[in-house]
């Protein structure tokens, strides 16, 4: 072996190895030509879709729509080849370029049909030829706007005259004919279906789905065609929208115990909905509280309570006497008063369903409707703005929200160490405890009818001051009951009446309605000039009205109401209120001019002593044994 051979010598080993490089290499050669070709595809690719859309662009600008026509259609053809499972974008990105090329085409018909429509525009020979060249493209465009002007037609949005000249100026071209023929044909039966389409709308608009379906149901029962067509998709569509919010209000209808609104819902959707199982489950949930109404035409029972004694132990304790605990009647009383009423049969309503007051100038008498063998009641609590002055009867100082969104009673109690600690209890005022009667007794109520609230407002409203003008009021309340006065921030009194309106909401949603019983508590209205009245009546809809809305009741404190012609009855009355109670010991109502007038009796340990209520009560039955356990200092 020669020195060369020797110091240059490959072995075996070596030689494998290198056969091992070189057959890499060539394998990278290979992936970086396919590499290279592949990127070369891709930028011819993008370069092509680049370049689409400006060539379609100037196709149609040049009026050359043949050529324009081929791009579009050479693009679908590649789309339809694809396989849209494919791991790139080429796919979407094709589709996209459809999607412009389309809205290109549309933006120049829509502004043709555009100026038809509103100007009565006659197409000139270009815009003709771009309407029958772009073929399909225009075609379908053509076509949904035709038919949305037979919809604007339909519903009375557009007048005849200018359907049919729209139609006149597109029928000729011969990319529409086939189109337009057919529904040109069918305008005189549009024209006659307009009437009922419109009833359909109107009830939708005012959210009466029930109607909207029933009246859709009977145009696509008359007609076809369009008119048929246009009624099966408005149908499907109002089905799809109405089904899931009546069925939460139908459902909330339970929850609150409005059993026979729940009950006409729930068989207007099962007649809608046929093979729906919850509807018929729901209906019958309400049918089985339902029972054969009648209308009353009798005395209507108007009784009227005020704030209760929550804590007997600060009422009829060591310091007893310190206030008149014979003004209110404690937790106990107003329980055995409720169980009273119900084994006589009463059952609560709504005594605005004793009228119908949608004019403001004028109201319809009704008489109200029970169910049969009941008698109807009407509670009232009276003013709840928390006199610091009743604390000493051990009544509650607020109402306030639970956990879970009860509205409750907040009173105070004495510690052990002689520190007053608040209570939070449901059943510490009247609302809670009909409330909880109610819930265990469902047919004391009629349709979710609770009772009436009466609001004063010139130092608290629910214990609450919500204004500033009730803060000099409160404090002097506070100061005269030897309770220390409050400072209020606006922010103090923002939260105030936020917690007001979350209070009203929960009570509204439940069954429970309002009334005003004057701003000041007027001891006597009647006795106030109109100055006084307007003054009063503007702080009480925009301090206390502003949180509890569309009130149209006034308790005139006293019972000394403004009859109903006087000018001061008729500026209440041009103000919304247009039911007044007065005060009476037995059932009273009248009709007067544009309002209802009703006396409330209200009862007390004070009243028992000195009126007759045997036709309600027994007193021995109502009042609370501890009145007669009374421990005195």
């Amino acid at each position: 072996m020669t020195g060369f051979s020797a110091g240059y010598h490959i072995s075996d080993t070596e030689k494998r190895s290198n056969k091992g490089f070189s057959a890499a290499a060539f394998a990278c050669g290979v992936v970086l030509a396919a590499l290279i070709v592949v990127m070369v595809m891709v930028a011819r690719i993008n370069a092509y879709e680049d370049s689409t859309i400006p060539d379609f662009t100037a196709a149609l600008e040049a009026g050359n729509y043949d050529e324009a026509l081929a791009i579009y259609r050479k693009v679908q053809d590649q789309v339809l080849a694809d396989n849209p499972d494919a791991n790139d974008n080429t796919h979407d990105e094709r589709i996209r370029l459809l999607g412009e090329m389309e809205s290109i085409v549309q933006e120049k018909v829509d502004t043709i049909c555009d100026r038809i429509v509103t100007t009565r525009y006659v197409p000139q020979h270009s815009d003709v030829e771009f309407l029958d060249s772009m073929q399909e493209l225009t075609a379908s465009v053509v076509a949904r706007r035709l038919n949305y002007l037979c919809e604007q037609f339909l519903l009375g949005k557009i007048e005849k005259p200018d359907v049919i000249f729209v139609f006149n100026q597109l029928s000729p071209i011969s990319n529409f004919s086939a189109i337009s023929g057919p529904m040109l044909r069918e305008i005189d039966y549009i024209e006659t279906a307009t009437g009922d389409v419109r009833v359909a709308e109107k009830a939708l608009t005012t959210g009466d789905y029930v109607e909207a379906v029933k009246r859709y149901q009977t145009v696509n029962g008359k007609y076809e065609g369009f008119v048929g067509d246009y009624s099966a998709k408005r149908i499907t569509e109002i089905k799809s929208a109405m089904y899931e919010p009546m069925m939460e209000e139908g459902e909330h209808m339970l929850e609150t115990y409005r059993y026979y609104s729940a009950e006409k819902l729930f068989s207007d959707l099962a007649a809608i909905f046929p093979d729906d199982d919850k509807i018929r489950s729901d209906l019958l949930a309400a049918t089985g509280h339902t029972s054969k109404t009648v209308e009353w035409r009798g005395h209507v029972e108007v009784l009227c309570v005020r704030s209760l004694i929550a804590n007997t132990e600060t009422a009829f304790g060591v310091e007893f006497g310190k206030g008149d605990t014979g003004l209110y009647l404690t937790g106990t009383e107003f329980n055995n008063l409720l169980e009273t009423l119900y084994a006589k049969g009463y059952v609560l309503v709504d005594p605005e369903n004793m009228m119908s007051a949608t004019d403001p100038g004028f109201i319809l008498e009704r008489n109200l409707t029970v169910p049969e063998g009941k008698k109807p009641l009407i509670i009232i609590i009276e003013n709840l703005s928390y006199d610091p002055a009743a604390y000493v009867c051990g009544t509650c100082r607020r109402l306030v929200l639970n956990d879970e969104k009860q509205v409750c009673g907040e009173y105070m109690v004495k510690s052990k160490d002689g520190a007053e600690e608040p209570v939070v209890n449901r059943t510490a005022e009247a609302i809670g405890i009909l409330d909880v009667f109610v819930m265990n007794h469902q047919d004391f109520t009629f349709n979710g009818s609770k009772g009436i609230i009466s609001i004063g407002g010139h130092d608290s409203c629910f214990g609450y001051v919500v204004s500033r003008d009730q803060v000099k009021e409160r404090n002097k309340q506070l100061n005269a009951a030897n309770l220390p006065t409050v400072e209020y921030t606006d922010e103090e009194i923002e939260n105030n009446k936020n917690a007001v309106k979350n209070i009203v909401e929960r009570l509204k949603d439940t069954g429970w309605k309002f009334a005003s019983c004057t701003y000041g508590y007027l001891p006597n209205a009647r006795k106030a000039d109109l100055a006084g009245i307007v003054d009063d009546t503007t702080k009480w809809i925009e301090q206390i009205g502003s949180l509890i809305p569309d009130t149209h009741m006034i308790s005139y404190p006293g019972g000394n109401y403004i009859y109903g012609t006087d000018e001061r009855a008729v500026y209440l009355k041009n103000n919304g209120f247009r039911i007044f109670f007065g005060a009476g010991p037995k059932p009273y109502h009248i009709y007067g001019d544009n309002y209802l007038y009703m006396d409330r009796t209200i009862i007390s340990p004070n009243s028992m002593k000195n009126y007759d209520f045997s036709r309600l009560f027994e007193n021995n039955d109502i009042l609370d044994p501890i009145r007669k356990t009374i421990r005195k200092q």
